[in-house]
């Protein structure tokens, strides 16, 4: 930058005017005006020649009280001795910097930092000059100065300085670590020059918009790789306009974070709740009926597209072909009759898009005999899954049944394999089969978890199917012909209900949906002790006698009165009962109980509680008159009425289900068909008793 020369002559005024020809005039508010430094120069005998406006806002007195005067007014007495030593010092030539106590004009002592130097004038004529500055004011820009040196060379977070230009100013080390480029490689530059790899368009757009509207922009999330990278890496940048105190802008700093570790964590967590997803749904859609076929149906579309690109269920033949318990292979015996070979038939195939590698599985329904080269046989044998991360030219033949088979799967592109064996109570009855071909990554060992989890599930359908078909067949087609199906709408209230049967043995558990007189509706749950026909049979006689009584128009502690004279009349059989009369044009409702479980009610606000009614004696015992209470029902309330099969589990008291699902049921306003899923799928965690579920609720108007 080229300066005005001032010429011998020319006065102070011209030289006060002179402007530089191509330099730039410096914004207030800078680091000098923040500091206030104060000038003042001394003679040689120490009089006050020269005093700036600074000194006179840190010292107190104008330029026409100090000049002329001896600098010892600006001293304490004790200080004047060090003072003149100092003087003398400078004087002399030697420059002195410190701290030094100043009296200023209001008589109070100020610690004032000094900088002094020996001036010489063109007549030789000694000078001191001071600069200074308040020490308070000085220490506190040094240690923000020091703080923002250390943050900025010691921080992880990579921190990058713009001008208005968008050029480099500063990198810190942990960016130049980032980058895998030094700051002076990068200084001057554009990010566009220094990082062309990196999605340089969307960081310059941002740059600009912080720029342009001082707003910040946090947790921009760019992906991309720098010079250290060898592969993508996901990073986070927050962008802060940089100003000085007078808002003058000077340009931007960006802070950035490696998160590919973050990411990858998070698609983790998230594959793991895909994983959780798919085992919760195969709660719901494995084993829906007693058909071994209809089941490894179910299994094999389960598993893709969400875990494979095709997968294939086979069962031993001994298995299909028989019933028996002697049938089945043990772990201890898993080969089959012809020497280390195994008999299978093929039971489902499913891909999870058009794919000619279908063509090599196994048909559906076909006998097929292989030998322990194959790897569902050895999967069958030891009863252990098998996992080939890389499918090879070596290891194809013993995933395919022939040699046609495996060229298909090979121009299919299948690369990774798993074979994962179905075990139900000790017993191996076949295998899961698992191909990949579109999607890239191989198997892995959560792949693998996730597979024999599903496997396992399976197999107990598999197994019940085999032990209980018979049994469960009538014990469905019972239960088919004697529960309700509520019709799908009533006016002024919204029905939705669920019954699962036991897997074992049929039980008793019934639910109605009664239309009655003048608008009303009649709920009623109930469940017959016992198991088997005979309860199921029970179950029948009193569900057709509730419906005979409800068209009565009787009350519900009247109805449950003569509903226990009836179940004392079928022989030694006790059931307990609750009965709820809806009237939604009033908001009321009136309730009953024989013995029963409480129903939950639900209030339009989300509260639950459990309705507090005299639970009355099972029906069958007989001699105990039942009461009635009547209910508030405004609204939006909700009233769920069930069976202790859904609360009531092994080893644990029914209170841990009775309060799960009372937490389960408060708040909830989703449909009642939603509603019904989620508590079973939450609290229906056994097989031997059945669940019968009813959910009512008042149309809002």
């Amino acid at each position: 930058m080229r300066g005005h020369e001032v010429r011998s002559g020319d006065s102070w005024e011209d030289c006060a005017t002179a402007a530089p020809e191509d330099g730039v005039t410096a914004a207030p508010g800078g680091l000098l005006d923040l500091l206030r430094v104060a000038a003042m120069v001394l003679d040689s005998d120490g009089r006050i020649v020269l005093w700036s406006p600074e000194a006179e806002l840190l010292l107190g007195y104008s330029a026409t009280e100090a000049l002329g005067r001896s600098a010892g007014v600006l001293v304490s007495q004790e200080d004047r001795w060090r003072a003149r030593e100092l003087f003398e010092r400078v004087r002399d030539g030697t420059s002195w910097a410190g701290v030094f106590p100043v009296v200023h004009k209001d008589g109070s002592t100020r610690q004032v930092e000094f900088r002094t130097m020996r001036l010489s004038d063109t007549r030789g004529g000694v000078h001191a000059l001071g600069l200074a500055a308040d020490a308070e004011t000085v220490r506190n820009v040094e240690r923000d100065l020091a703080l923002n040196h250390s943050l900025f060379n010691q921080t992880p977070v990579g921190i990058a300085v713009f001008d208005a230009d968008l050029r480099w100013v500063r990198v810190n080390p942990s960016l130049e670590r980032i980058n895998g480029l030094p700051e002076e490689a990068v200084l001057g530059r554009r990010v566009s020059e220094a990082l062309p790899a990196l999605d340089v368009e969307a960081i310059e757009s941002r740059m600009r918009h912080v720029l342009e509207t001082g707003e910040p922009l946090l947790d921009q999330q760019t992906v991309g790789r720098t010079a250290a990278d060898t592969e993508d890496h996901a990073f986070s940048e927050s962008y802060h306009r940089i100003e000085d105190p007078s808002g003058h802008v000077l340009g931007l700093a960006i802070a950035v974070i490696d998160v590919s570790e973050r990411q990858l964590a998070a698609a983790e967590v998230a594959k793991a709740r895909e994983r959780l997803a798919v085992i919760a749904d195969a709660s719901v859609r494995i084993g829906t009926t007693l058909d071994l076929q209809q089941t490894a149906r179910e299994l094999a579309e389960m598993a893709v597209p969400q875990l494979a690109d095709l997968a294939a269920v086979d069962l031993l033949d001994s298995v299909v072909s028989h019933g028996d318990l002697d049938s089945v292979v043990s772990h201890g015996d898993a080969a089959a009759a012809r020497g280390d070979g195994a008999d299978f038939r093929a039971l489902a195939v499913a891909a999870g898009y058009p794919t000619d590698a279908i063509r090599a599985a196994d048909p559906v329904g076909e006998l097929a005999s292989y030998s322990s080269s194959r790897l569902i046989t050895q999967s069958v044998r030891g009863a252990r899954p098998i996992l080939v991360e890389r499918v090879s030219s070596a290891t194809m033949p013993c995933i395919a049944r022939d040699a046609a088979a495996a060229e298909v799967l090979r121009r299919a592109g299948v690369h990774s394999y798993l074979a994962a064996p179905l075990i139900a109570r000790g017993e191996v009855l076949g295998t899961l089969s698992l191909y990949r071909t579109v999607n890239a990554l191989p198997f892995d060992d959560q792949d693998l978890t996730l597979a024999t989890e599903l496997a396992a599930r399976a197999a107990i359908c598999v197994d019940n199917a085999r032990l209980y078909g018979r049994e469960r067949t009538i014990a469905l087609t019972l239960q088919r012909s004697l529960l309700t199906h509520p019709p799908p709408d009533f006016d002024g209230i919204e029905i939705a209900s669920r019954y699962l049967p036991a897997v074992s043995e049929v039980g008793g558990d019934w639910f109605d949906v009664l239309p009655l007189k003048g608008g009303r509706i009649g709920l009623v749950v109930g469940d017959v002790m016992g198991k088997g026909v005979h309860a199921a049979a029970i179950m029948g006689q009193l569900r057709t006698a509730t419906r005979a009584l409800a068209r009565l128009d009787l009350g519900p502690a009247e109805l449950l009165y003569h509903l226990d004279d009836i179940a004392g009349s079928l022989g030694d059989s006790i059931a307990t009962c609750v009965y709820v009369v809806c009237d939604p044009q009033r908001g009321r409702c009136e309730l009953s109980s024989a013995g029963h479980l409480p129903p939950v009610l639900v209030r339009p606000d989300g509260t639950a509680e459990y309705l507090d009614i005299p639970s009355g004696v099972p029906l069958g015992v007989g001699g105990v008159p039942f009461s009635a209470e009547e209910r508030e029902l405004a609204e939006g309330t909700l009233l769920a009425l069930f069976t202790d099969g859904l609360v009531e589990h092994r080893g644990e008291s029914i209170e841990v289900g009775l309060q799960a699902l009372l937490r389960l049921l408060e708040g909830d306003r989703r449909p009642l068909e939603e509603i019904c899923d989620t508590v079973l799928s939450a609290l229906h965690r056994e097989y031997d008793d059945d669940v019968a579920l009813l959910l009512a609720r008042r149309r809002r108007s």
